[in-house]
């Protein structure tokens, strides 16, 4: 019997929603909860972590308020204002988060609770530059909860973020022996600890990761860019590791960043095609979340995205307007959809791969005859002799030439190449190159033909 069916026969319990809450499996705990609901509508455990469910559906706005009528009957509930600082930082309302944090603290129920609150505040203070702030909040979380592994964790942060390597590394250091699995924190503190110019001690940590773990790649990747070392692309691993982590934050995340690459290749495919008319078949590639959805679809007769990461997929599809939704790397997927499309994007996902020579080339050969490509990458100094390179980031910047020359050798007509801010990055600009290309109206020359491949399209719902 599935859980579904279960808990329409027997009456649903909260333990049960919150283990399956816990879990993952948030249609079974949507429907355990609904049913409570339905008996119990003005239940403040009930509305509470109805609210912490809406904002793992991708729903934050909704589980603010659900939250918040919770408190309204229960003010006095420490978690509940705990997860509602939670919820207000992935919507970026950080002082109500803090006052929300500390509200938490105030009532904590444990000495385990207040560690958390003091933890998540450390965290937000982090963020908002607030640093002797912040190592204190961390300071009171250890002080109250010695083996806290994510007091540890920011804390290493923090002290990395002040040069204060020999810390930073025994913080995070006790951070991983608490938190064996946190891969993406391992991965952001050694960015942090790379950026200020402890490569060798990071690669002396990755070399660390990678004998407890030799196929993490996470670690592969990043132990490339801290040796100057570049692989072809990122693994298909590592983006679709980095990118299911990030899923459900990644809106606010990129709201923070004051993220443009949207915004920049809609306006380019504005100039590229005029007013929308809803007729043309659409490839959004690395759709992710589905940000892109919202704006191509006035000029879509049919939109379709692919992703490697099911976590982005699972949003893209929350946020709807894709005809179809595929998992898949994108090079493939191109390459399976010859002449299917009028336009494809790609907003800020060819940053993974070192040449673009094959991305580039399998996107002319899924365009029609008269087709545009537009996508946006980030920027390779220009005094820089080198084409690629693979950052600290695990990104990959781009000189100019390159990208003409990978359009140039695909076939595309005279492209246009604007530089631009796609995002920014610990406060400062980050440069970007946005292509715009078509594809020409007379094919006659442009490629030799090739032979037909019957190839499976990955075109699941995941």
């Amino acid at each position: 019997m599935t859980a579904l069916a279960a808990a329409a026969r027997a009456p649903a319990t909260l333990a049960q929603a919150i283990d399956w809450l816990r879990a993952g499996r948030l249609d079974d705990a949507d429907a355990a909860l609904d049913a409570l609901s339905r008996r119990q509508p003005a239940d403040a455990d009930v509305l509470h972590f109805r609210g912490v469910l809406r904002h793992r559906q991708g729903r934050t706005d909704e589980g603010i308020g659900l939250v918040r009528r919770s408190l309204a009957l229960r003010p006095r509930n420490g978690a509940a204002w705990n997860n509602l600082g939670n919820l207000l930082v992935e919507a970026g309302q950080a002082d109500e988060a803090a006052a929300s944090y500390r509200q938490g603290l105030a009532l904590a129920a444990s000495a385990g609770q207040a560690a958390n609150g003091w933890a998540n505040l450390a965290a937000l203070l982090r963020k908002l530059g607030h640093a002797e702030e912040a190592v204190q909040a961390c300071r009171s979380a250890l002080a109250l909860q010695p083996a806290h592994g994510a007091a540890w964790y920011i804390l290493s942060r923090l002290l990395a973020d002040r040069g204060e390597v020999a810390e930073a590394v025994q913080a995070y250091s006790r951070a991983i022996a608490l938190l064996p699995q946190e891969a993406s924190g391992r991965a952001q503190v050694l960015r942090a600890l790379m950026a200020i110019g402890e490569r060798e001690r990071a690669a002396g940590l990755l070399r660390d990761w990678l004998a407890e773990s030799p196929d993490d790649p996470v670690a592969q990747h990043l132990l490339a860019a801290c040796e100057g070392r570049a692989p072809e692309r990122a693994s298909d691993a590592y983006v679709a590791r980095v990118f299911d982590a990030y899923a459900e934050s990644f809106d606010a995340s990129l709201q923070r960043l004051n993220y443009q690459a949207p915004a920049l290749v809609a306006q380019a495919v504005r100039d590229a095609l005029g007013e929308p008319a809803r007729a043309l078949d659409v490839a959004d590639v690395g759709c992710g979340t589905g940000l892109m959805a919202p704006l191509l679809a006035p000029w879509a007769r049919l939109l379709a995205g692919c992703d490697l990461s099911a976590g982005m997929l699972r949003q893209a599809r929350r946020r709807g307007g894709y005809d179809r939704l595929h998992q898949a790397e994108l090079v493939h997927y191109l390459a399976t959809q010859p002449a299917a499309f009028d336009l494809v994007v790609s907003a800020d996902t060819l940053c993974y791969f070192g040449d673009l020579h094959v991305a580039v080339g399998a996107a002319a050969q899924a365009l029609r005859p008269g087709g545009w490509l537009v996508f946006t990458v980030e920027a390779l100094d220009g005094e820089d002799a080198q084409p690629v390179r693979l950052e600290l980031s695990g990104r990959y910047t781009h000189a100019e030439a390159h990208v003409r020359a990978a359009l140039a050798a695909a076939g595309f007509a005279t492209p246009r190449l604007q530089a631009v801010v796609p995002r920014e990055e610990a406060g400062r600009a980050v440069r970007g190159w946005l292509a715009s290309a078509q594809r020409p109206l007379c094919s006659s020359g442009l490629e030799t033909p090739r032979p037909s491949f019957v190839l499976p399209t990955g075109d699941s719902d995941e």
